[in-house]
């Protein structure tokens, strides 16, 4: 029997080949399947939420920072302390405007040599910010310190528990001197643990 030629032009079997294809060439890809357009609404209104959820968590988060922040400022403002020259030094009495505090002791050398520099800043800012001193003392001690080397700002007795005051205020650490700055609602706007110079209570003052 004569075997039956192909179609002109065609491959084996009459199959013609398709005219884009090379020789040799492997299979054609798969073309990706769009995707449904429901699914696109699932994935969308899944991001939105999760979107509106973590802004919801942030400013939960902030909410509760901003009600410790005023619930230590109330605190903060019903403290009271002997003064060592007699009297007391009520620091409910500050309320309203900026207040420096300034934890010191008589037996730190760099808490001694800054005290002239808060002095200083106390007679320029009068009136503006209100300078305090605590001092992390016995009062004896206090008392003859202040009659050589007197300041024109009130200080307070804070004794030991001056100490956990300052921590209360962001001295982590708990070593003196310790210095932080609350803005007139009484919420802390700058700390800094070690000496303080003149140029860096000038810098704070000038961010309120």
């Amino acid at each position: 029997m004569t075997p039956s030629r192909g179609a002109p032009g065609g491959g084996d079997g009459g199959v013609p080949k398709h005219a884009g294809a090379a020789p040799g060439a492997g299979p054609a890809a798969a073309v990706p399947t769009p995707r449904p357009a429901r699914t696109r609404r699932v994935l969308l209104i899944g991001i939105g939420a999760a979107a509106a959820a973590a802004g919801i968590g942030g400013n939960w988060w902030q909410t509760q920072r901003r009600e410790a922040a005023h619930a230590q400022a109330r605190e903060l403002w019903a403290l009271r302390f002997a003064r060592p020259e007699g009297g007391e030094l009520a620091l409910a009495d500050f309320r309203g405007r900026p207040l420096l505090i300034n934890f010191w002791a008589t037996w730190c050398p760099p808490c001694v040599r800054e005290l002239p520099a808060f002095d200083r800043f106390a007679s320029a800012q009068r009136g503006r910010v209100q300078v305090v001193g605590l001092a992390i003392d016995r009062e004896q001690p206090v008392r003859d310190f202040l009659a050589r080397q007197p300041v024109s700002f009130p200080i307070g007795l804070a004794g030991p528990d001056g100490a956990e005051l300052s921590r209360r205020l962001g001295n982590t650490g708990g070593g003196l001197p310790f210095t932080v700055l609350l803005d007139s609602d009484g919420i802390v706007q700058q700390t800094k643990m070690g000496e303080t110079h003149l140029a860096d209570l000038e810098a704070w003052t000038r961010k309120l």
